[in-house]
Order: structure tokens, then C-alpha cells, then sequence
């Protein structure tokens, strides 16, 4: 199984890089999986995240992108709630990069 290590420990992942155990995740654990993905996180990056892990404690499932767009609507607004301003967030996908770097499976639906 493929793994990293950071701060002296090692992380398994699945072959595409997402968190095999999702109590291994941490914000420094988010900082690296973010830099391997070559986002540099802000507060807004940080907002989706921990919308996404909600979402997941709530539903036990990472949403699709038409999903995760919804419900960020709902609960942030709709200038967030849109699929530009994920995509300008997370360019390689907003449910798909950011569902890795929220320390969650892989959603559903993405390739």
C-alpha cells in the first residue's frame, strides 16, 4: 500500500493518494496532502474542507461535485455555491482534490 510520511509517521494511502484510515487526518496532514496537490491553502480552501468533513460525519459519504455544489450554496451562499469558485479553489477537481485533502474517500462518480 502506498504511504507518506510526515512529522516522523507514516500515512497510508490508496493508490491515488486518499487517506486509507480517516482518523489519520490532521490540518498538518490536509497541509501536505494540499502541497502534493499544489494548492496553497487559505482560509477559503479551509472553509471547503471543513465543510466536507461535516458533510461526511453527517451523511458518511464525500459528495459529487453537483452535490457538494448544492450544499455549499445552502450553508455558505451562492457566491460559493457554484462550481467556478470551487474549480478557481481546487482546479483538479473541487469534490475529487478537496475530498483528498479533507482526508475523505474519493467520491463517487469521479474518475
Amino acid at each position: 500500500m502506498p504511504s507518506f510520511e510526515l512529522n516522523g509517521r507514516t500515512y497510508e494511502t490508496d493508490e491515488d493518494g486518499y487517506l486509507a484510515n480517516l482518523t489519520d487526518w490532521s490540518q498538518d496532514v490536509a497541509g501536505y496532502l494540499a502541497k502534493t496537490e499544489g494548492v496553497d491553502m487559505s482560509e477559503s480552501h479551509w472553509e471547503v474542507v471543513n465543510f466536507l468533513r461535516e458533510y461526511y460525519d453527517e451523511y458518511k459519504i464525500a459528495p459529487m461535485i453537483r452535490i457538494l455544489t448544492k450544499a455549499i450554496g445552502k450553508k455558505l451562499g451562492k457566491e460559493k455555491g457554484n462550481t467556478k469558485y470551487l474549480y478557481d479553489l481546487y482546479p483538479g477537481g473541487p469534490a475529487k482534490q478537496a475530498c483528498k485533502i479533507a482526508g475523505l474517500p474519493k467520491p463517487t462518480g469521479c474518475v
